[in-house]
């Protein structure tokens, strides 16, 4: 999978649209503490994205706002269909190379080499993976968006990516990389900011760019 995905530097921008897109609508919604004005305050990050994401290390922006109520100016981080919390690796990075190593017939080595992704951080990821993200409120209210069964929570992520690609399939849409990355990123929204309830409210009825469907 990983050797068919190298991500173009259009996905990206597309993905960037979307950011801005949500980003919009949180700052609409006003002051999740107070209810006042939000300002962007967005800054440069220094993503990285391996092997077959380098094309999203030039779209460096992450959304952020700032309120601009006196006695609060608290910051609101928007959610984010390509950072995954502060992880330096672009998320679409880290869901591909952990779906790497599930599905892997190589070595450790040989998903690093082909991933740019040292084996460290891919142990890090598979260790969120497997522990940490199935007790997640994320995943709880994801959840039920599944028909039963839900995805395979011992087999996260590659069962999350199954799905989302037969999802894809029964809808009659090809199930390629990038559109499962897309579909992935906004079910995995939640995951990517703790200062925004309600994450569906702002990422649900974006769609799916018309490039990457």
């Amino acid at each position: 999978m990983v050797h068919e995905s190298r991500l173009s530097e259009e996905f990206f921008s597309q993905l960037t649209v979307l950011d801005a897109e949500i980003s919009r609508r949180v700052a609409a919604a006003g002051c999740p503490r107070c209810g006042g004005p939000l300002h962007q305050a967005h800054y440069q990050r220094k993503p990285r994205g391996g092997v077959f994401a380098a094309a999203g290390e030039a779209f460096s922006l992450r959304h952020s706002l700032c309120c601009g109520r006196e006695g609060c100016r608290k910051r609101t981080l928007p959610p984010s269909v390509r950072f995954l919390g502060r992880r330096v690796y672009l998320e679409a990075v880290v869901l591909l190379a952990s779906v790497a190593v599930q599905i892997a017939t190589a070595t450790l080595r040989a998903v690093c080499v082909a991933t740019g992704v040292p084996g460290r951080t891919l142990r890090r990821w598979s260790g969120w993976w497997r522990d940490t993200f199935p007790a997640s409120w994320t995943w709880i209210k994801l959840r039920a968006r599944f028909a039963p069964p839900p995805p395979d929570e011992a087999q996260f992520p590659h069962s999350l990516v199954a799905r989302l690609g037969s999802e894809l399939e029964s809808g009659r849409v090809p199930s390629t990389v990038s559109r499962v990355c897309v579909l992935a990123a906004r079910c995995l929204a939640a995951a990517t900011t703790s200062s925004v309830a309600d994450v569906s409210r702002f990422v649900g009825g974006l769609g799916v760019c018309q490039a990457l469907v």
